[in-house]
């Protein structure tokens, strides 16, 4: 049997004599339970808004978005199609073509992104689902649908004929200026739904149908933007990616969904990785109640310490009873502060006690991760406080 070990258990579940030492021991017990729990609450948190951000960019962004390595458009034909369609994985595709554009509505001039889509798009993301005013547009069509935010910025509606929307396009090429028509194709739309989604999309986009925005951008008929795919459930991204590289030779950039929001997740990451930061500090701060607790316990202990030296025992193995004793109290609590954390992540996320809105609750989840780093933190700071704990045990010290 591990002596060490058998004493520092010895040590820890019984009652000392100094009752002020017992309520040492627990404020430094019940500190490391609520700094993990904190910690594992915080992580869940940013899971949770994590996944409740791209929630919201699903309903323009597709699971992969194939845009051309070089330039801003390629060329695209039907055997191409098909052997995209071939991949296994790939349920659909949509092509679509994106522009900036100026968007006129009586006096008032804003710019946008224009993104023509094809009849597919609906079944590759659901942003007709977030049209809540109006209708989504007609094929071949020079309907629109625009966010929210251009709306109010240019003060027209749905189906407003009293303020007919103009979009321009800049033409490419050279030459003197001579005209309004010679810098720009434009045409006049009429606006049959609003969308909203998040402040930043509302703000930006219009959709067309996509033979609208082939005439204003000048594109030949097999010339696109981008192709936007949905796989199937349980797809296997990686495949589908390295099977895209294969068959098309690099033509592409490929980008999932956290990608098209790289600046977003970056973001989400760096405020995580602050908060993590703080977090360990508050269990660090909590580590030294514990660091304080082992070192009122060696004093405790001091006529016991001596009657073990002089059994035999050595310094080491005596420092080694109480580095034990520290990293149990730390390990043991650490694992009770996750439970509880667990519990409390759990219940927000069956019964939604917390709401952010009288609809929305806010958003956690559970994940493996979060477990692995919260343990990890605190096995290490246990492990270093109870170490530094230890050290103050001496040979003077047992004998005095």
């Amino acid at each position: 049997m591990n002596i060490s070990l058998y004493i520092a258990k010895r040590y820890l579940f019984s009652k000392s004599s100094n009752n002020a030492i017992n309520i040492m021991t627990l404020i430094a017990s019940g500190g490391v339970i609520v700094a993990s729990a904190a910690l594992f609450i915080v992580l869940s948190v940013f899971s949770g808004l994590k996944d409740f951000s791209l929630q919201f960019s699903s309903f323009v962004d597709p699971d992969l978005k194939l845009l051309p390595s070089e330039g801003k458009s390629f060329m695209w034909t039907d055997a191409d199609n098909l052997k995209l369609l071939q991949i296994e994985g790939i349920s659909n595709l949509s092509k679509n073509i994106e522009e900036r554009v100026v968007l006129r509505s009586e006096n008032k001039n804003t710019l946008a992104t224009l993104k023509g889509v094809d009849q597919n798009y609906q079944s590759v993301v659901y942003i007709d689902s977030m049209v809540t005013s109006g209708n989504w547009i007609r094929p071949r069509s020079n309907d629109v649908v625009s966010g929210w935010g251009i709306s109010n910025d240019l003060s027209f509606g749905v189906f407003d004929f009293m303020a007919p929307l103009t979009i321009y396009v800049p033409k490419p090429g050279k030459g003197q200026i001579t005209s309004a028509k010679s810098v720009y194709n434009s045409s006049v739309v009429t606006n049959v739904g609003l969308f909203e989604i998040n402040e930043e999309l509302n703000n930006e986009y219009v959709f067309s149908d996509i033979s609208l925005a082939r005439r204003l951008v000048g594109f030949d008929t097999n010339e696109f933007s981008a192709i936007e795919l949905k796989l199937n459930a349980g797809a296997d991204e990686s495949e589908i990616r390295e099977q895209i590289n294969t068959a098309f030779g690099g033509k592409f950039v490929i980008k999932n969904r956290e990608q098209l929001n790289d600046a977003l997740f970056k973001m989400l990451n760096t405020e995580n990785l602050a908060i993590y930061l703080i977090f360990t500090l508050v269990i660090i701060i909590a580590l030294f109640n514990v660091i304080g607790a082992i070192i009122m316990m060696i004093l405790d202990k001091k006529a016991s310490l001596n009657t073990l030296f002089n059994l035999g025992a050595e310094t080491t193995s005596i420092k080694r009873v109480f580095f034990l004793q520290g990293s149990l109290m730390v390990v043991l609590s650490g694992i009770v502060g996750l439970l509880l954390g667990l519990l409390i992540v759990w219940v927000q996320q069956m019964f939604e006690p917390i709401m952010l809105t009288a609809s929305l609750a806010y958003p956690v989840k559970i994940e493996i991760i979060n477990l692995i780093i919260v343990l990890f933190t605190i096995v290490l700071l246990g492990i270093i406080a109870s170490k530094i704990a230890s050290q103050r045990i001496t040979k003077d010290l047992i004998k005095t």
